[in-house]
């Protein structure tokens, strides 16, 4: 399989399903910020942490390669007229959504209550969390914009919502294990 198609050298790319579309699309946009993520939660995998953390970030990649998928399929070409599949493309599912869920609740319950809005830093593990947690607010943020336009599975736009939470929630959690500091942000009062 050869890497470079030369089919994208004019600023088109093709959708699953094969609709063309500019590379700048929303669309495009969207999943790509979603594979942006992606490969920010490989670095904050590949760090010094507990190895439960680890499994459940491999899974959320890989739940992110459903994302994308999604978000990369031309709605038109997704279904028949009569309804039916035409692409075998996956689905995020409620239980997907749940186990995420179900995460935030368990890493939350051993945590300290938050009082204050949290500064991102304190150790680079966490910094790196954080970067991850931003770019998923992008991938929703995008994801939100082409839901408007063209509508996709309401779990997707869930799914990325809750992964945000989770990666807060992280974050704390990573602060806590490895020791760091986590700084309050408490507004300065103007002179």
């Amino acid at each position: 399989m050869k890497i470079y198609t030369k089919t994208g050298d004019k600023g088109k790319t093709a959708l699953f399903g094969g609709t063309k579309v500019p590379k700048h699309h929303i669309r495009i946009e969207s999943y790509g910020t979603v594979d942006e993520l992606n490969s920010h939660l490989g670095l904050v995998r590949d760090q010094d942490i507990d190895l439960h953390s680890k499994d459940i970030l491999a899974n959320i990649q890989d739940k992110l390669f459903t994302v994308g998928a999604i978000l990369a399929t031309d709605p038109e070409k997704a279904t028949l007229k009569s309804g039916k599949e035409r692409l075998n493309i996956p689905k995020i599912a409620a239980e997907d959504i749940e186990l995420l869920e179900k995460e935030i609740d368990s890493m939350n319950d051993a945590l300290p209550p938050m009082t204050h809005f949290i500064l991102p830093g304190g150790h680079q593990t966490v910094s790196f969390c954080h970067i991850a947690r931003c770019v998923c607010r992008r991938a929703e943020r995008l994801a939100a914009a082409l839901n408007d336009l063209e509508p996709f599975q309401p779990e997707t736009l869930m799914y990325l919502n809750r992964l945000s939470d989770y990666l807060f929630v992280l974050a704390r959690k990573l602060s806590k294990d490895l020791q760091a500091d986590e700084v309050k942000w408490i507004p300065k009062k103007n002179s």
